[in-house]
């Protein structure tokens, strides 16, 4: 069996185990990224999680070259999503060594996450099930982003003169319409007038059908790409 059928397929042996083992060392390496954060770790318990981290980055790097050196269109790898996250996902340790200014680039590491969209059934119906979807979500997308500003600019003229300090502005608004539309309600900021009130109603109310529109969408898609892969086969 030559090594392009174990990386890119896991309908063999070989290839499911590489493919576990991938999704375990992800799983891994968020679990020690947490660890790290954690505070007063101890010398011995940091230098484990940095020997950890270099050794999946090091198991990461060769995936990284495999998936390059299988692949037909090199090119189009690496500059495909999966070959950008699966650089992404490396590249942070080994900029640690050249960049001469302090950033901490360590939450990039999150991106392997994305990572396991690749390996096994059903991320795969979940990813392919956002590429069907992905015109409906970026209208949903738009359309949020504009009922967030109408909301933001409804609020501010609704509570401006009874509360100028909490809705100074628009901009200022904008945390308002944010927390409202998405059923949050912190209560730091929060109407005092009769219309001020009223229109919270309303927002609310359009804020419970907005949250509920992208799960209706993922579920639709998700059919779809159940359906497209029982016709392939």
């Amino acid at each position: 069996m030559d090594i392009k059928t174990i990386v890119e397929r896991n309908d063999t042996v070989p290839g499911c185990i590489f493919d576990w083992v991938m999704q375990a060392l992800i799983l891994l390496s968020v679990i020690t990224f947490s660890i790290e954060t954690l505070p007063d770790l101890e010398t011995g318990t940091r230098k484990l999680l940095h020997i950890t981290e270099v050794v999946i980055v090091i198991i990461f790097t060769i995936e990284y070259l495999l998936r390059l050196y299988v692949s037909d269109k090199k090119l189009s790898y690496v500059l495909s999503i999966y070959g950008l996250i699966d650089l992404i996902a490396i590249l942070p340790f080994y900029l640690s060594f050249f960049l001469s200014f302090s950033v901490d680039l360590r939450w990039l590491r999150i991106v392997r996450l994305i990572k396991l969209f690749r390996a096994g059934k059903a991320m795969r119906r979940f990813s392919r099930a956002f590429v069907i979807a992905k015109e409906e979500i970026a209208i949903f997308g738009v359309v949020t982003m504009m009922l967030l500003y109408l909301s933001a600019v409804g609020i501010y003229f609704c509570e401006n003169e009874a509360q100028p300090e909490a809705f100074k502005s628009i901009v200022h608004s904008l945390w308002w319409a944010v927390t409202t539309l998405t059923t949050v309600g912190y209560g730091d900021v929060y109407p005092i007038t009769a219309g001020g009130k009223i229109f919270t109603f309303i927002i609310l109310m359009i804020g419970l059908g907005l949250v509920a529109i992208p799960a209706g969408l993922l579920a639709s898609a998700l059919s779809k790409a159940r359906m497209e892969e029982q016709e392939e086969k």
